[in-house]
């Protein structure tokens, strides 16, 4: 894991973002781009895979329309999704990539789409974190 650890720790340089903690032995970083809106978005190596979860809102209600509206925007978001976490009441944002074959590209791609994600989707994720 360390040489994965440290190739992706090359890559989230490479792209400007800032770590803000991480932990080798753990396999997980905390990044931050205040210009893409994305604050606290972990990445967990793991191998074979890398997975990056942004905490999005908690649903205050197990409101039918507000999860229905999120199936419905996955269907439009280019990378990733929006998930529940085991609570079900955390919606996360997640993207999950083969660690092996990961190059700058596919992760700035990752991020992009999360940050395109935000951007596009602000007022409606605002709203449903309110109900």
């Amino acid at each position: 894991m360390p040489v994965y650890f440290k190739k992706i720790e090359s890559y989230i340089s490479q792209l400007g973002y800032y770590i803000s903690y991480q932990d080798e032995k753990e396999g997980i970083f905390c990044i931050e781009s205040e210009e893409d809106g994305v604050k606290n978005l972990i990445i967990g190596v793991a191998p074979p895979i890398v997975v990056l979860e942004q905490f999005i809102f908690t649903l205050k209600s197990d409101d039918k329309e507000i999860l229905k509206s999120l199936l419905k925007k996955n269907r439009d978001i280019v990378h990733g999704a929006f998930v529940l976490d085991e609570t079900g009441k955390r919606v996360i944002f997640r993207y999950t990539m083969q660690v092996e074959t990961l190059d700058p590209n596919e992760l700035e791609g990752a991020l992009n789409s999360l940050g395109l994600l935000l951007s596009e989707y602000y007022e409606q994720i605002l709203e449903f974190s309110k109900q």
